[in-house]
């Protein structure tokens, strides 16, 4: 259902003008309001988005967010990297002003319906192979009838368009102009999109009509305040999916059987996230309809790994094989999790297992992702700038039978590094460490008992440093992994400016 409010001459203020907010008002711009951008960075740290915004009608407060912001404020809008909990926006609560960001206002105003993707890990690579995978069913013609049945689904194929962005890189509120009814949308959200949407407010036009929860494991609580407040943040992607009249969802939700969070969702048929620092306990029930995607044992409708090394979906009764395990080029057991969600998703919109199958035998992955630079001297050196959290380093480091050198560090989120030290014990020959969290990473390697006696530790100033010892101890037959752990900001504005630098380096030696 799409809401048509009009926003002319509402008085609309964003906080934080990086590409959410720069795209938030350009679509205000074109609706008539009355847009004011406020960014705690000065000037002459906006370069780019300024020039973006050049002779455009917005007023612009910048080095702080006074409270004057709110003055005859009709609605404050969030970039997904300004907390909720700051002082402005906790009076603009007090004060009654509603809130948005660019992913609600986006399911709120799209003609089209929407598949959301969100997970604490394997969102960008499930949202690009998703959008792949719908592409490639235009390409070879009618969906499939059997699993075409998700609340919203443009009745025939080949879809208009398939639209890719959210989180993954490309707000698309101000492209809604050009979606048409026929279109579909594929959106990767984030827990800090997820948290201001709230269908109390907005009703169910807050959730998308195919709503994916990859798995929910530690992280950001750098940002949230505790699990529980994480949890209900993901949780808001099935909490709002369209309602029939007796209160249940009309949708499709798609979940990971194999994560312990959203796995207990699947089995139960509920969403239950406990109550803790200030976040109420949290109980609903989930979509009617609900696929689930795993490695081992099947759970009901889905996508699984079967006994004998195929992806298989399991629907409605049917059992069609989509491709053996074998057959993919993304390395890393993580990739092939990634990739059985995406055929689930993919069945929620109608994708056929032939579509789906040639998308998965020929997609190589996402830059900064277990991406291979290059070989130098025998050695192949890896990017894998995306893992900002010890979990995804840890499964990076799952993915290689070959010894590794490890580059590892960044700025810490306050998750646990416990078990990614007690694997780089196991699977590592050299760690190297740089960063801010560089003194906490080695202190938990040497926390950790049991094997890593051979383990040689080093720590580097920066990441050049790190590139250029890896490149003097790095065997052939070696891999040279870059799989931080840790944001970039304590020396990059992102994660793939951090990649980007250091696939120059790698390129330079």
């Amino acid at each position: 259902m799409m809401t048509t409010t009009s926003f002319a001459g509402k008085r609309i203020v964003i906080l934080g003008l990086a590409r959410q907010g720069t795209a938030l008002a350009r679509f205000f711009l074109r609706e008539g309001a009355q847009v004011t951008i406020s960014d705690v960075a000065p000037a002459d740290q906006l370069s780019a988005p300024l020039t973006e915004l050049a002779g455009q009608p917005v007023r612009l407060v910048l080095g702080g967010h006074p409270p004057e912001l709110l003055l005859n404020c009709d609605l404050l809008c969030l970039s997904g990297g300004v907390p909720p909990q700051i002082p402005l926006v906790a009076a603009a609560r007090r004060q009654g002003i509603p809130l948005s960001n660019d992913a609600l206002l986006t399911l709120q105003r799209s003609p089209a319906p929407a598949i959301g993707i969100t997970g604490s890990s394997g969102k960008t690579t499930t949202t690009t192979l998703v959008g792949q995978m719908l592409r490639a069913q235009n390409e070879q013609g009618q969906p499939n009838g059997a699993a075409s049945g998700a609340h919203g689904a443009p009745p025939d194929a080949p879809w208009a368009q398939i639209w890719v962005g959210g989180n993954i890189g490309t707000p698309l509120i101000d492209q809604l102009e050009q979606v048409q009814p026929g279109d579909w949308l594929v959106l990767e959200l984030s827990s800090f999109q997820l948290e201001l949407f709230d269908g109390a407010s907005y009703g169910p036009t807050a959730s998308p009509a195919v709503a994916a929860v990859l798995n929910v494991t530690p992280n950001h609580l750098d940002r949230h305040p505790s699990m529980s407040h994480y949890a209900a943040a993901k949780a808001n992607i099935l909490r709002w999916q369209q309602m029939t009249a007796e209160g249940r969802a009309e949708g499709t939700a798609v979940l990971g059987a194999d994560d312990a969070v959203a796995g207990g969702w699947l089995r139960s048929g509920r969403v239950e996230v406990a109550a803790g620092s200030g976040q109420e306990a949290l109980s609903f029930p989930l979509a009617d309809r609900r696929l689930g995607f795993g490695l081992s044992e099947p759970v009901g409708d889905g996508c699984w790994l079967t006994g004998d090394g195929w992806l298989t979906l399991h629907l409605d009764g049917r059992e069609q094989r989509v491709l053996p395990a074998q057959a993919v080029q993304l390395r890393g057991r993580h990739n092939l999790l990634n990739l059985a969600a995406a055929c689930a998703i993919g069945a929620a919109a109608g994708v056929q297992p032939a579509a789906m199958a040639a998308v998965a035998a020929a997609f190589t992955g996402v830059e900064h992702r277990l991406e291979l630079v290059r070989q130098r001297s025998g050695v192949r050196w890896y990017n894998d700038s995306i893992a900002t959290a010890p979990e995804r380093a840890a499964a990076a480091l799952l993915s290689f039978d070959e010894p590794i050198v490890l580059l590892a560090g960044g700025r810490d989120k306050k998750l646990p590094w416990q078990d990614f030290a007690r694997l780089a014990r196991q699977r590592v020959r050299v760690l190297i460490l740089f960063g801010e969290a560089a003194e906490l990473i080695a202190q938990a390697i040497a926390d950790q008992p049991g094997p890593g006696d051979d383990l040689t530790l080093l720590r580097c100033a920066d990441l050049p440093a790190a590139v250029a010892l890896a490149a003097q101890l790095a065997r052939p037959g070696e891999v040279v992994l870059l799989s931080p752990g840790g944001t970039s900001f304590d020396a990059y504005k992102d994660f793939a400016a951090r990649g980007e630098h250091f696939r120059a380096l790698v390129n330079e030696l």
